[in-house]
């Protein structure tokens, strides 16, 4: 398997054959450096026997590394159509491993498409990784892991702690979700084209003490309101919740801000709305 990858051409070479210009509305960003791409292979941990998923391949830098690995199979998700050409080697090359599916990874439920152990790796499109994001986390334990490649300042906001500037609603939901730890910071020199920002890759694996009186939908409510006049104090951004009645039953000092607060007291709020 891996004598056939290495005779693949070099990925600028597949790039300039394919005229694959990178397209802005597609967020696209390609990352061409094999050995950074093994590097965020191997940050997602042992992947021998999963059934891993990976959105927007483009010309296939992080795939080659993911067939290098002991994966079971790989899925890649690709929607513009000249990456989907420029792949036909790869998929010759991986002897029947790699499917490839050309289509938009917003419209495509992940878990029909391949048994457990599921894993996630990949450099998303910058335009909809957020929204990507949050779809897996809704069905968080069909998944082993998330390896994710975002801008730095996602990274910075998934990651981040309470009482800290980049701690928010995206902060809390995926906390509740995961753990979520930083593995690898990529300097905006490393794609072609390179972007304006450096980007990160977070590791991010099913959280296993969430509580199971805490559903999702109701976690999405409570800090769409708490976060969405963030400045203001909790008795008046969640007025429509409850407001200081509310916080009473949650036990919160109602003169509190949003991002004063831990997940797990985000969770005794959900409780206390009912």
């Amino acid at each position: 398997m891996f004598s056939l990858l290495s005779s693949l051409p070099p990925l600028r070479d597949v790039i300039a054959r394919h005229d694959l210009m990178a397209k802005k509305k597609l967020g696209q960003h390609f990352l061409c450096d094999l050995n950074l791409t093994r590097r965020i292979v191997a940050s997602a941990g042992d992947l021998q026997g999963r059934h891993v998923f990976e959105i927007g391949p483009g010309p296939g830098g992080l795939t080659r590394a993911l067939l290098e690995s002991d994966a079971a199979s790989v899925t890649a998700i690709e929607m513009d159509p000249r990456c989907v050409a420029a792949l036909a080697d790869v998929v010759q090359a991986s002897a029947g491993r790699l499917r490839l599916i050309e289509g938009d990874a917003l419209e495509v439920d992940l878990p029909t498409l391949a048994p457990a152990p599921r894993c996630v790796v990949a450099n998303l499109p910058y335009n909809v990784g957020s929204v990507m994001l949050l779809n897996w986390l809704r069905q968080i334990d069909a998944f082993e892991s998330l390896t994710l490649m975002f801008q730095a300042e996602v990274v910075d906001r998934l990651t981040a702690t309470p009482h800290s500037k980049n701690y928010g609603r995206l902060s809390v939901i995926t906390q509740f979700c995961c753990e979520a730890k930083r593995v690898m910071d990529i300097p905006a020199r490393a794609f072609t084209p390179p972007p304006k920002v450096d980007s990160a890759v977070v590791h991010l694996t099913p959280r296993k003490n969430r509580p199971a009186d805490v559903s999702f939908a109701a976690l999405e409510k409570v800090t769409a309101a708490a976060f969405g006049q963030r400045r203001k104090m909790l008795r008046s951004s969640l007025r429509p919740l409850g407001g200081e009645e509310l916080l009473r039953r949650a036990d919160i000092d109602p003169t509190l801000r949003a991002e004063n607060l831990s997940v797990a007291d985000f969770e005794r709020l959900v409780r206390a709305v009912g």
